[in-house]
């Protein structure tokens, strides 16, 4: 159905969206936040992409030690334990963040300017915490870029995480607008549900360990939001694929808006 309301807010999630943050950063910071804490665990690329399977990074430990290190024995207080991993897990993000080794995707910056200069409102919706989207925004776009954003709807601000969506359904509320009026990002199949849920219209592109998932329902899934000298692929949607365009801008998320 098309869509009858005006397109007038873009929302992002943040890992393996704006930036490819899971394996050269995050897999890497609970990896040093391990050795820190003087356990033996790694998790390699093939194991982070099984881990991935749950969103959030306190869930995610917790997953880990059910599903695949079942002989760890863990302290009295759990939950205790596993905060504080990922409170140095995320001390150790920044840190790699602050040094500049994880870059936004292509055709994120550019897409971020375009949609502010055109009047469209911008929000974050992410499981990931407010301390790990300040320090991309920062790293990548300067001090001032979260001021881009109306709305940073991240980490805990609501119980249930993403493949709910709880989030989206918080960060309209905050927003003061309807899923008729925006558009949201995605890069995974928990995400995809999370915006579908929230009856918002959701563009897909995808990353290594998200290529193989099941999109169906996503208005468009590509390899990337692309650039002039850099065309995205068209990898699957409910949208036709037969349009003009070798990179995503505001003209063409408005004609896939109204689709």
């Amino acid at each position: 159905m098309a869509s009858t309301a005006n397109l007038s807010a873009l929302l992002f999630d943040v890992d393996g969206t704006l930036a490819d943050t899971e394996k050269e950063g995050h897999r890497v910071a609970f990896n040093q936040a391990f050795s820190d804490a003087g356990l033996d665990w790694n998790w390699d690329e093939a194991l982070y992409g099984k881990l991935l399977k749950v969103t959030g990074g306190k869930e995610r430990i917790k997953f880990y030690l059910a599903e695949f290190n079942k002989q760890f024995r863990a302290p009295a207080d759990l939950d205790k334990f596993v905060k504080g991993l990922h409170l140095a897990k995320t001390d150790r993000y920044m840190q790699l963040m602050a040094e500049g080794k994880i870059p936004l995707r292509p055709g994120v910056e550019r897409l971020l300017d375009e949609a502010l200069s055109e009047g469209l409102r911008l929000a974050i919706v992410t499981t990931t915490t407010p301390e790990n989207v300040t320090a991309l925004l920062k790293s990548t776009l300067g001090r001032d870029a979260i001021k881009w954003f109306d709305v940073i709807a991240a980490g805990d601000i609501v119980p249930a995480k993403k493949p709910a969506p709880d989030i989206y359904i918080w960060a309209m509320a905050q927003m003061k607008i309807n899923p008729s009026e925006a558009m949201a990002f995605e890069d995974s199949r928990n995400g995809l549900k999370s915006a579908l849920d929230s009856r918002l219209k959701t563009l897909i592109t995808i990353n290594d360990y998200t290529a193989h998932e099941d999109f169906t329902g996503a208005a468009w899934v590509l390899d990337q939001l692309g650039e002039p000298l850099k065309p995205f692929k068209v990898l699957g949607g409910k949208v036709s694929s037969n349009v003009n365009a070798t990179y995503v801008d505001v003209s063409l998320l408005r004609y896939l808006h109204q689709a």
